[in-house]
């Protein structure tokens, strides 16, 4: 298995990847290949995919904004499984993140996704009870 940093060339096996993957929430304008390009020209060093055998067998986007790093679509395709493909993905986005100069990470999961949440757990992340995450769209096309 390899790591490497995520490119936009990469942007067609890894939507679809995440379009397989059950629980990763997709929006129409911040996932399409321009929402992504910019996301990769803002964070090049922060995001990867792991690859095996010439293939993509998962992939993290790592940003921040300078004081806390943020950790989205962490995806390992069905067969790759509990290989650790998805902890080697968490280490390098922490390690890049540490690079950066960033102390704190958090990791955004949709709830109901219950695998997500447990792998989470699994390398550290906990739920913060003291928190209410909040958003509001800004543009109407953006589902």
């Amino acid at each position: 298995m390899n790591i490497r940093l995520l490119t936009i060339e990469d942007y067609d096996a890894a939507y679809t990847l995440w379009k397989a993957s059950a629980g990763l929430s997709l929006r129409t304008l911040d996932d399409s290949e321009t929402g992504i390009r910019k996301f990769l020209e803002r964070n090049p060093l922060t995001c990867f995919a792991a690859e095996e055998d010439g293939e993509m067998a998962g992939t993290i986007l790592g940003g921040h904004d300078g004081r806390r790093g943020y950790i989205y679509h962490v995806a390992v395709k069905e067969h790759f499984r509990s290989r650790n493909i998805g902890r080697a993905l968490i280490s390098a986005v922490e390690q890049a993140f540490i690079q950066e100069g960033i102390n704190k990470a958090a990791a955004v999961s949709i709830r109901a996704n219950g695998g997500g949440g447990r792998f989470l757990t699994a390398c550290g992340y906990s739920i913060r009870e003291d928190l209410a995450y909040r958003t509001k769209d800004l543009n109407p096309e953006n589902t």
